[in-house]
C-alpha cells in the first residue's frame, strides 16, 4: 500500500505540472501526461491484458484501460490521466479500508502461540505447539501465551482473556482449574497438563473459524457478483452503440464527440462501488463483532440474523449459570452457620453436584474424625452420625419416612431439609442462578422487534416456569429430552414468517442437534466445546446473553449500510450514465460517478467496524 501511495503522489505531481505549466510545446505537456499515466496506469493495463488472455474480459481493469486509452486517442490527455489517477486513489482507499477491517479481525491472530515450554525428563524444552502431546506438562511463564488447552497442576495466576472473550478484567486461576490456549499469563508461573493437541485446541479452532469467516458469502454479495458479471458486458455493448450509431444517423455530429460520450459512459459504468463496498460492509460487520468477543462464521449468517423473529434459548448454561449454588439458608432454632456446617459434614463424602455446592458454601475444612457414620439413601438424602448426633439431610420424602415434622417451603429449586436428633432445624435452598444480564437480554430483544422469546429445558416444570416468569419469556417448554427439543424447534420453524429467521441459543455441549437445525445457531460460552464450534453459526466467547442483542443490532446496522451503498451507487451511476449518453456531463463527472461514489461507499462501509458493547 505504501508503494502504491508513492506512485500516486509522483503521478499527481507530474499531472499538476502538466496542467498548470505551459511549456509552449504541446509535445512536452503530452509527454508529462503520458509519463504520469504510465506510472499509475501500467499495472491496470497489464492486469486487463492478462485477464483477456485468461478469458476474463469484462472487468474494471478492462473498462479503465479502454476508457483512458480512448481518451488519449481523441486528444483528451488530462482527462485520460485524471481517470486513471483518481481510480488508483479510489483503489488506495479500498486497500486502506480492507486493511483496517482485516486488522480488526486479525487482532485475534495475536492469540496464536509461537512456542510451548514442555517439561521432558526434568528438562524444559522450547518446541512448536503442535509437537506437544496430550498429558505432557507445559510450563507457562509470566507474560507468555498459553499455547494449549489443559488443567493447572501447579501454581496460580491471573490470565488476560481479552483476546478470546473481550473481557477486560483478568481472570484468576489456580491448581485444578481448566485454562484455554490463547490467554496470556500475567504473573504466576503455571504448570499445565495438556488435554488437547494443538489442532484440536481452542486457539486453533478459533483461528480456523476466523480465517474462513469471509468464505461464506451473503445473498447480497452473491447478487452483486452475478450483477457485475452480466452488467459489465451490457454497458460495453451500449458504449459501442453510443460511439458508432449516432454519428452515422445524426447529421452535423462527429465521431470524436460520440466516442468521448461513450468513453465517459464506460468510466461511469464501472461497478466498483458495489463490488468493493458490499463485501467490505460485511467484512467490517464481522470485524466489529470480533471486537465484542463474538465470532460469526460467515457474512451469510450476519445477513440472516437481521431477519430474526423468534429467539429460542436453552436454560442451563445459557440463561442460568449452569452451576448449583446455595441460594438460601433458613435455620430454625439454630444459627445459619450451625445449619450449614451440619449439612457440609453430612455431605462430606459425596461428589454429587448438590453436595459440592454445600461444601463450597461452607468453605472451611471438615474434621473427618468427628464423622462416625454416613448412609446415603438413593433418591432421598443422607443419614449421618456426627458429634454424637443423628443428622438427617434430604428431601420431603425422607422427612416423611423418618416421621419428622417440618415446614414445607414453596421455594423453587433443590431443597435440603435438615433434622438433628429427629428435630427439624431448617432447610437449605440450592438452585442454578440466573445470569446477571439474562433479564436485560430478554427485555432488549423485545425492544429490538423480536416477536417471541422461547425457552426449552429438560428441567422439571416448576423450575422452568419460575425462570421464564422471572425473565419475562413468552413461552417455555419443560421436561424435554434432546429429541423433544428438536420436535419443538421444528414446530417453531413453521410458525415464523416466510422471510423471518429462528435463532437458537445454547451452551453447545448437548444442543448440537438444535443448533444445526435452527436458521441461526448461537453457542454461548462454547470456547471449550467442540460441539459448539462445529454446530453453531455464531460463537459468543463469553457467557453473556446480552451479546445476542449486540449481534442483532450489528447485523441490522450492517444491512442498513449495505442497502445505503446499493441505492446511492446505482442512483448516481444511472443519473450520470444518462447524462454521459446525452452529452450533458464530461469525463470529470464520470470520474466522480465512479471513483467518488466508490470512496463515499467505502467510507460508509467502514461504519460497520464501529460497535458498542
Amino acid at each position: 500500500m505504501k508503494k502504491k501511495g508513492i506512485k500516486i503522489i509522483i503521478a499527481l505531481l507530474l499531472f499538476i505540472v502538466a496542467i498548470t505549466i505551459n511549456f509552449n510545446n504541446q509535445w512536452i505537456n503530452n509527454s508529462i501526461y503520458i509519463i504520469s499515466y504510465i506510472i499509475v496506469g501500467f499495472e491496470i493495463i497489464r492486469k486487463a491484458l492478462r485477464n483477456i488472455i485468461r478469458g476474463k474480459v469484462f472487468d474494471e481493469n478492462f473498462l479503465m484501460s479502454v476508457a483512458t486509452i480512448g481518451a488519449f486517442a481523441i486528444g483528451e490527455y488530462p482527462e485520460a490521466v485524471a481517470v486513471m489517477l483518481f481510480y488508483q486513489i479510489g483503489e488506495l482507499f479500498q486497500s486502506y479500508a480492507v486493511d483496517k477491517s482485516r486488522k480488526s479481525i486479525s487482532s485475534l491472530m495475536d492469540i496464536r502461540p509461537d512456542f510451548a515450554n514442555v517439561e521432558r525428563n526434568g528438562i524444559i524444552q522450547k518446541v512448536e505447539p503442535d509437537e506437544v502431546n496430550i498429558d505432557e506438562i507445559i510450563v507457562v511463564k509470566p507474560g507468555e501465551k498459553i499455547p494449549l488447552d489443559g488443567f493447572i497442576v501447579e501454581g496460580k495466576s491471573s490470565l488476560d482473556t481479552k483476546a478470546l472473550t473481550g473481557e477486560s478484567l483478568p481472570k484468576d486461576v489456580m491448581e485444578g482449574e481448566e485454562v484455554l490456549s490463547g490467554c496470556i499469563n500475567l504473573n504466576g508461573l503455571l504448570k499445565i497438563e495438556v488435554t488437547k493437541e494443538y489442532n484440536e485446541s481452542t486457539v486453533s479452532k478459533i483461528l480456523d473459524l476466523v480465517e474462513n469467516a469471509t468464505n461464506r458469502k451473503s445473498r447480497s454479495e452473491n447478487f452483486i457478483t452475478k450483477f457485475a458479471r452480466y452488467y459489465t458486458p451490457v454497458v460495453v455493448i451500449i458504449a459501442l452503440f453510443i460511439a458508432i450509431v449516432p454519428p452515422v444517423i445524426i447529421n452535423n455530429t462527429t465521431f470524436s464527440e460520440w466516442i468521448y460520450r461513450a468513453l465517459s459512459f464506460l468510466v461511469v459504468s464501472c461497478p466498483c462501488a458495489l463490488v468493493i463496498s458490499i463485501p467490505l460492509s460485511f467484512f467490517g460487520g464481522i470485524g466489529g463483532a470480533s471486537k465484542l468477543g463474538i465470532l460469526i462464521k460467515g457474512s451469510n449468517y450476519l445477513e440472516a440474523i437481521s431477519k430474526a423473529e423468534i429467539v429460542v434459548f436453552d436454560k442451563t448454561g445459557t440463561l442460568t449459570e449452569g452451576n448449583f449454588e446455595v441460594q438460601k439458608i433458613v435455620p430454625v432454632d439454630i444459627t445459619e452457620e450451625e445449619l450449614l456446617k451440619s449439612v457440609a459434614y453430612a455431605e462430606n463424602y459425596s461428589n454429587h453436584p448438590i453436595s459440592l455446592s454445600v461444601k463450597n458454601a461452607y468453605s472451611k475444612k471438615v474434621d473427618e474424625s468427628t464423622i462416625e457414620s454416613v448412609q446415603e439413601l438413593s433418591g432421598m438424602g443422607i443419614v449421618a452420625r456426627i458429634w454424637d448426633k443423628n443428622i438427617i439431610v434430604g428431601n420431603e420424602k425422607l422427612m416423611n419416612e423418618k416421621e419428622i415434622k417440618f415446614s414445607k417451603t414453596d421455594d423453587i429449586g433443590t431443597i435440603l431439609y435438615v433434622a438433628v436428633n429427629n428435630k427439624y432445624v431448617g432447610y437449605i435452598l440450592i438452585a442454578d442462578r440466573i445470569k446477571n444480564d439474562a433479564k436485560l437480554a430478554i427485555d432488549s430483544l423485545k425492544k429490538n422487534n423480536i416477536k417471541e422469546t422461547v425457552m426449552l429445558t429438560g428441567d422439571k416444570n416448576s423450575v422452568g416456569e419460575d425462570v421464564a416468569q422471572k425473565l419475562g419469556l413468552d413461552r417455555v417448554y419443560t421436561e424435554l429430552l434432546p429429541d423433544g427439543k428438536v420436535e419443538k424447534i421444528e414446530k417453531l420453524l413453521n410458525e415464523k414468517s416466510k422471510d423471518g429467521k429462528l435463532v437458537f441459543v445454547g451452551d453447545g455441549i448437548n444442543d448440537a442437534p438444535v443448533l444445526a437445525l435452527a436458521d441461526i445457531g448461537i453457542a454461548m460460552g462454547g470456547l471449550g466445546s467442540d460441539a459448539a464450534i462445529e454446530a453453531a453459526d455464531v460463537v459468543i466467547m463469553t457467557d453473556e446473553p446480552s451479546k445476542i442483542v449486540s449481534i442483532i443490532k450489528l447485523s441490522k446496522k450492517t444491512m442498513r449500510i449495505v442497502k445505503e451503498n446499493i441505492i446511492f451507487a446505482i442512483f448516481v451511476k444511472v443519473l450520470i450514465l444518462i447524462f454521459s449518453a446525452l452529452g450533458i456531463s464530461t469525463m470529470w463527472e464520470a470520474v466522480f460517478a465512479d471513483v467518488g461514489v466508490s470512496i463515499i461507499a467505502i467510507i460508509n462501509a467502514l461504519r460497520a467496524l464501529r460497535v458498542k458493547n
